[in-house]
């Protein structure tokens, strides 16, 4: 009778494997499931279209050698319009509804802040994609930003630009600062005030525009009528195009300006503006210069450019393609490494571990920005045309700084690079 019982427990128990299998979360066959806003519509679009493009390579390249931890990963995405207030509610949604594994940020200082809070409140750990000193307030343990602007993010965009000025003889003696009333533009330029002080100059021109303005003749009046030695521009893509078109219609010719103005990077705004740029010194993060051909990063470019044009993004990807991959490639390292999906334990690994990764070697510090600052300052010199070929090749935008990376000589002043 006995054996009975136990031959009937037995059956029992193999006939309830299958459903207990069933109720185990993280089956071998379920995927991770990484969420996450992206500006795929709005004035981020273009920068934001081409990084999902490159967080697509990465989910295929993953899932490729077998995924992570033995699962497929599966990115999971919504479009945040460029909006910061569409951010909180998708967030929120990723976090409670759709329940991913792991939420990472969108692109821009702008998408990223305002899903800090929902993020901290959740206690999750939160990758971000170019955000400027956005943890300066929050102090949250969990979060790391990809960006190359080091434990001191403000200054870092302008550092290079003060730093090349001031080499001038004569040294200039006066600046002129404009931002855009926003997340980035106002940070940028909060750093470009600390550069400037830094240098001894003189600030005469010190206010920011509104984040819709589309005409900017009069705040290159106002800022000409200053008569400035230096002119630092801290705006979106939308606005400096705006800049850069206005600066050349008045003839405004400071003896060098730029600094840190987003979208120039862009294949679309530089095949647009072409001879415009030329002379204009502004950061950069990546180019596939020599220097900077880390591993995998011209693998990357090369499946990112085929499939471009289908995409309808930047041909070239020179831009945001690399970062988007690398902050996917530390957190799929940091999830290999451990075999953890926890907050907690990811956070943990990535604080403490430097990355390989297709922008090179990351180790993340205080406030969970990079530990140390790599970022670029390039000027646009001997522009002919508005041809996608004066892009290729590099040849019309030189690595001023820093010297590692160094490719070209600057044409100072101003007015000479314009000739």
């Amino acid at each position: 009778m006995l054996g009975m019982d136990v031959r009937r427990i037995a059956r029992l128990l193999i006939l309830a494997v299958p459903v207990l299998l069933l109720a185990v979360p993280g089956r071998a066959e379920d995927p991770i499931r990484i969420g996450f806003g992206m500006a795929l519509t709005g004035p981020l679009a273009a920068n934001g279209k081409m990084s999902l493009v490159a967080m697509k390579i990465w989910e295929e390249d993953v899932n490729a050698k077998g995924g992570l931890m033995g699962r497929p990963v599966k990115l999971g995405y919504y479009d945040d319009q460029s909006s910061p207030s569409t951010v909180p509610g998708i967030y929120t949604k990723l976090l409670d509804v759709d329940k991913v594994d792991v939420a990472i940020s969108g692109y821009a200082s702008t998408q990223i802040a305002p899903a800090m809070p929902v993020m901290i409140e959740r206690k999750r750990l939160f990758l971000s994609l170019f955000g400027t000193g956005i943890n300066d307030e929050f102090r949250y343990d969990k979060y790391f930003s990809m960006l190359p602007t080091g434990p001191n993010p403000k200054p870092a965009f302008t550092r290079g630009f003060f730093e090349l000025a001031m080499q001038q003889n004569p040294k200039p003696q006066t600046v002129a600062i404009a931002a855009a009333d926003a997340e980035f533009g106002r940070n940028a330029c909060e750093g470009a005030r600390e550069n400037a002080k830094a240098a001894n100059l003189k600030i005469v021109y010190d206010k920011n525009y509104p984040p819709a303005t589309t005409d900017f003749s009069p705040v290159v009046r106002a800022i000409q009528a200053t008569n400035p030695d230096l002119l630092v521009v801290c705006s979106y893509p939308l606005d400096s195009v705006g800049m850069v078109k206005t600066v050349n219609e008045i003839g405004f010719k400071p003896k060098m300006w730029g600094g840190a103005m987003v979208g120039l990077q862009a294949t679309a705004f530089k095949t647009q503006l072409g001879p415009l740029l030329n002379g204009i010194v502004n950061f950069e993060t990546w180019i596939p210069a020599a220097t900077m051909q880390f591993p995998g990063s011209m693998d990357l470019v090369k499946k990112y450019q085929a499939r471009a044009a289908a995409e309808g993004v930047d041909p070239l990807g020179y831009y945001m393609p690399v970062w988007a991959y690398a902050y996917l490639q530390v957190l799929g390292d940091a999830i290999d490494a451990t075999k953890s999906l926890s907050d907690d334990v990811l956070a943990d690994y990535i604080r403490k571990t430097k990355f390989s990764t297709v922008v090179g070697e990351v180790k993340f510090g205080d406030k969970g920005e990079w530990a140390s600052e790599r970022m670029l300052e390039i000027q646009f010199q001997n522009i002919k045309s508005n041809s996608i070929e004066e892009f290729r090749n590099l040849s019309t935008e030189i690595i001023l700084y820093p010297s590692a990376y160094k490719s070209g000589e600057l044409i100072y002043p101003y007015a000479d690079a314009r000739k």
